[in-house]
Order: C-alpha cells, then sequence, then structure tokens
C-alpha cells in the first residue's frame, strides 16, 4: 500500500497538521486502524496529563524466587505465584518462547 502524506485537522484545537508517510507506516505497522485525532502537541498534552494524574504507583518489597535478590514491584504479590527480580524475569521470559 503506497502512503502520502495527509494533512488531518486536530479534534482539540482545530489545528491542522501533517500525518507523515514514516507516521502512516508506523500506524500501519503497528495494526492501527484509525488516523490520529489529535495534533502532536495536544497529544502530548494528554499524556502529560494522564500521567500526572495517575500519580505515583505504589511499590512492594519482595525477594526473587529465582536468586534470591531484594527487589520490587508494582503489584501485590499472592503466595501462590513466584516473583522474580527483573533479570530472573527477563531469563523466565526467553525461556517460556
Amino acid at each position: 500500500m503506497a502512503f502520502e502524506d495527509r494533512t488531518l485537522t486536530c479534534k482539540e484545537c482545530g489545528v491542522e497538521f501533517l500525518f507523515s508517510v514514516s507516521e502512516q507506516e508506523f500506524y500501519a505497522e503497528k495494526g492501527f486502524q484509525n488516523d490520529p485525532a489529535r495534533c502532536p502537541e495536544c497529544r502530548s498534552a494528554r499524556k502529560r496529563q494522564r500521567s500526572s494524574m495517575r500519580g505515583e504507583r505504589e511499590m512492594f518489597n519482595v525477594v526473587c524466587a529465582e536468586c534470591g535478590v531484594e527487589t520490587q514491584v508494582p503489584f501485590q504479590p499472592t503466595e501462590d505465584r513466584p516473583v522474580y527480580c527483573r533479570d530472573c524475569y527477563q531469563k523466565q521470559r526467553e525461556n517460556s518462547y
């Protein structure tokens, strides 16, 4: 499919912005079905607003089930499942494929 640069109108601020060929290729690669509805500036502002509303994540101290190192995870661990440090988790993921 051949892409061409297109001009879109931001639904937030009404400004026209360029939806470039490279952006269209990226959207197609990711499987996105819809064109962006907001200009890059409004997208960035919306992303900043959402992240500031989320606040700080609560972290939980755990001991890695594989290597025994103390680490922190962003979820409340349960007794029925092992919890791994970042390195051991990556090793587990690589071995499961």
